[in-house]
């Protein structure tokens, strides 16, 4: 990440990157690995060019075909959470919801093995070209209807989701590993984000609910 194009100038600089990453720790986040994840990964390629310069605010900005990409503190909130859960034991993740591949590319920083589903095809076709660009090679991307995980990678250490369903969806907790961990928006205009933790073996599942959230919403189906 050392060309112009990841080092980013003006409004992508380091020096606004920095302020990003301030403003992150005064609301919370601590985990120095993911604010140096954050810090070092290039925002704004995964932005259209007439949105790169608001790349280092902090608010989701638009990516197209009616999807967002997050705000980085949500991000930095959501992979804080599944790695504190997981007590660093993640070794596969699967995120629901590639969109502009942002998300996948701090998990991709912090864990060995990340799966992706997006439904929308387009999306994913950029999210894979990014990531190429940046060189994280140890990501995995399938086209699909995110509702039904991707079982035959699983089971996964680790779920997170990037997009809001009404409930929990069955097939993502089948598809957690032992002491596995699930981070999702759950609710309609009133979402809240939830962490669960399946408990050991069993089928047993221990909830937490963490804060309100805004994501879009959780659709079925697939779109080319």
């Amino acid at each position: 990440m050392t060309n112009l194009l990841m080092q980013g100038v003006g409004m992508t600089s380091l020096r606004t990157r920095e302020r990003l990453i301030q403003r992150l720790r005064d609301q919370g986040v601590s985990n120095m690995r993911v604010l140096d994840v954050l810090l070092n990964t290039p925002r704004h390629i995964f932005l259209d060019e007439a949105l790169a310069h608001r790349a280092y605010e902090d608010t989701a900005l638009p990516i197209g075909h009616g999807q967002t990409i997050s705000q980085p503190y949500i991000v930095a909130r959501m992979t804080e959470i599944l790695l504190g859960a997981a007590g660093g034991k993640l070794t596969k993740v699967l995120e629901v919801g590639t969109g502009s591949g942002y998300q996948t590319s701090v998990l991709a920083q912090l864990v060995p093995q990340v799966y992706s589903v997006e439904r929308i095809k387009p999306l994913q076709d950029k999210a894979r070209e990014r990531l190429r660009q940046i060189g994280l090679r140890n990501v995995q991307l399938r086209h699909a209807d995110g509702g039904f995980g991707w079982p035959e990678a699983g089971p996964y250490d680790g779920i997170l989701s990037t997009a809001a369903p009404q409930a929990v969806p069955d097939e993502l907790l089948k598809q957690l590993a032992p002491n596995g961990v699930l981070v999702i928006p759950v609710g309609g205009r009133e979402q809240q984000l939830h962490l669960i933790i399946r408990d050991g073996e069993t089928e047993n599942f221990i909830t937490r609910i963490i804060e309100p959230v805004k994501f879009v919403p959780f659709l079925s189906g697939t779109s080319r």
